[in-house]
């Protein structure tokens, strides 16, 4: 068998959730619930349901403090570690154990899941001692959510919102959401208006509403256009869920911090801005709307209607 041990640990990367993220891939490629149509992993080679052991904790927990220290001797800030593996982190039965063991390096402790396996009493207990979680919510609906995710045959969806809710009753944490945005899979309105819907019922700090920015594992699958975005942040807003789109580069600038194009682009892709709000940031740079012609003239940055209302996004690419 592959050794695969030096590949449990790796970054710390940036991430626009959690900062500086040293990423635990505590399954080894690529042992998922979900055969997602857009993954951009690849296919999944092993489709289980039953939760095993796939590495020993000790592992796990060794690695792990490598990198931490490897990080450490370079002056690299760890702002969190983040059970983000090539599938999905529940399946390891190990997992609230691992939590606990990396608990003494006083750095949080995240866990991006899918949710399918959240409605078993023993997965919420494990991803109750994390600090931060991220849930996948694609679709509330039966034909979307096979659509998008293809789930094994036996988990049922009913059961996995329902395990999502209960969650969110008992997480101490912060609990987020994100959904993935397939063009003519699960990017209508009347979809985007029932997950928004079942987003408002829980208690979740933040929504990411993403497209897939790599080459997907299916050929054919396009990320939802800019409108469908823009729609669905609108349809989440109107719920009075805190928002963020996920659809292109992981720039962080709010604010005018000197480089205008870079502001507009960065900003539009996690927050699509009325026209207004781009007049108000040319205004602070002192800049002329032709920097925004020229973006859109570039394909960078696109145009959309909404309700009556001018929107700016940026553009979304594969």
């Amino acid at each position: 068998m592959e050794n695969t041990s030096e590949l449990i640990a790796f970054g710390p990367i940036p991430s626009r959730r959690l900062g500086q993220s040293l990423g635990i891939n505590n399954i080894p490629p690529k042992s998922c619930t979900y055969s997602c149509v857009y993954c951009q992993v690849g296919r999944t080679r092993d489709m289980p349901v039953d939760r095993k052991e796939f590495y020993q904790p000790k592992e796990i927990l060794r690695e792990v403090k490598k990198k931490i220290s490897e990080a450490g001797s370079k002056g690299e800030v760890i702002d969190y570690l983040s059970f983000v593996p090539d599938g999905e982190p529940t399946l390891d039965i190990n997992l609230g154990r691992e939590i606990d063991m990396l608990r003494p390096s006083g750095i949080r402790i995240a866990v991006i899941t899918n949710a399918s396996l959240i409605w078993e009493k023993p997965v919420r207990d494990d991803l109750c001692r994390a600090d931060w979680v991220s849930v996948k919510i694609d679709a509330v609906s039966e034909n979307a959510w096979r659509g998008t995710n293809r789930p094994y045959r036996s988990l049922k969806l009913e059961n996995i919102l329902r395990g999502i809710s209960e969650f969110s009753l008992i997480f101490k944490g912060t609990l987020t959401t994100e959904t993935m945005l397939i063009q003519g899979v699960n990017d209508g309105e009347e979809e985007i208006k029932s997950i928004a819907g079942f987003i408002s019922g829980i208690n979740a700090a933040r929504s990411y509403i993403s497209v897939p920015t790599r080459p997907p594992a299916e050929q054919g699958v396009r990320p939802a256009d800019e409108d469908a975005v823009n729609r669905a942040y609108q349809l989440f807003i109107e719920k009075g869920i805190d928002t963020e789109c996920l659809t292109g580069y992981e720039g962080n600038a709010f604010a005018f911090t000197g480089d205008i194009k870079r502001d507009l682009l960065s900003i539009t892709a996690v927050h699509p801005m009325r026209k207004e709000a781009v007049a108000g940031l040319l205004d602070k740079a002192d800049a002329g709307w032709d920097i925004v012609e020229n973006l859109i003239k570039k394909g960078d940055l696109l145009k959309v209607r909404y309700r009556g209302r001018d929107f700016y996004v940026r553009k979304t690419r594969l």
